[in-house]
């Protein structure tokens, strides 16, 4: 390989509504690789702690050779800031990354329909694979074999602002065991109206339906209080578009750049012990560039 190759992943949020392993979207952090020279062995170079191997058994190079066996070894260096653990796709972005790698080092010529179906039938589901992809908000089906995605754009003006919890939520349980026909009715309802919104720009009406809460336990607040607080401040201020992501880590609000200020103005004067960010929407998705 002559050329540096860089691949550039952005972070991924899912379970937007009642949107389960179905509504994704995309945001501006970023997993970056750079693929560099040909060696004896892998050898992943990073800053991301002890429990992120540096050889073959690291993700991005088990996900290489998932693709193609074939593929000799390679210095890679990785820099991101998508923050592990903590529901912002960092085990997402490093699967896209390896595929990508693969694609690039193998000359697979993948379309990014191949490379959904691809991380689709590694993760078990699409919303995240598809998002980290294209960009910006995607809808996708996966039927364990193939993916069907529909990719749409979110008004530039809006960004999130997103809260980390502090606990790491891997023991609550956000959704309820059984749902009963009315509230699957109801979340079916709402998913369906969010998603013709978000297709037709009519982003108000999106944002009401992504607060429905038909398939959350009945005592979500209880679970996830912070929901609660930051939902309410949100709401004083006429923002709506708040809820719980998927991985339960963090709580996402959606607004435009000056909405989010004061809402995170308001929410700094609180109790909340996690971590808030405002972040960009990424509208482009995984980038492959050579130096």
């Amino acid at each position: 390989m002559d050329k540096k190759i860089i691949i550039r992943v952005p972070a991924t949020s899912t379970g937007i509504g009642a949107g389960i392993n179905s509504i994704g979207i995309a945001f501006g952090l970023y997993y970056t690789v750079i693929v560099e020279e040909e060696m004896q062995h892998w050898q992943v170079n990073h800053a991301l702690g002890d429990d992120v191997p540096n050889d073959e058994n690291n993700i991005i190079v088990q996900t290489i050779l998932k693709v193609d066996p074939t593929i000799k070894p390679h210095q890679l260096t990785v820099m991101s800031d998508v923050p592990i653990g903590r529901g912002l796709g960092s085990s997402t972005t490093a699967i896209v990354a390896g595929i990508k790698i693969a694609n690039a080092l193998g000359e697979l010529d993948l379309s990014l329909d191949d490379e959904i179906n691809i991380g689709s039938k590694i993760e078990g589901h699409a919303d995240g694979v598809a998002s980290a992809l294209l960009g910006d908000i995607t809808v996708s089906y996966f039927n364990g074999e193939m993916a069907t995605t529909v990719k749409t754009q979110i008004p530039e003006v809006i960004n999130a602002l997103v809260y980390l919890t502090k606990d790491d939520g891997s023991d609550k349980a956000i959704y309820k065991n059984q749902v009963s026909s009315v509230d699957a009715v109801k979340a079916s309802s709402a998913t369906n109206v969010l998603v013709a919104s978000l297709m037709s720009n009519e982003w108000t009406k999106a944002t009401e339906m992504m607060e429905n809460d038909a398939i959350y336990t009945d005592n979500i607040y209880e679970v996830v209080p912070e929901l609660e607080t930051i939902r309410k401040q949100a709401h004083e201020l006429g923002i709506y578009g708040t809820f719980l992501n998927q991985s339960h880590r963090c709580v996402i609000t959606f607004g435009t750049e000056s909405e989010l200020n004061q809402l995170r103005d308001r929410l700094n004067v609180g109790k909340l012990d996690g971590v808030m960010r405002l972040i960009k929407v990424d509208h482009s998705g995984a980038t492959v560039r050579g130096e």
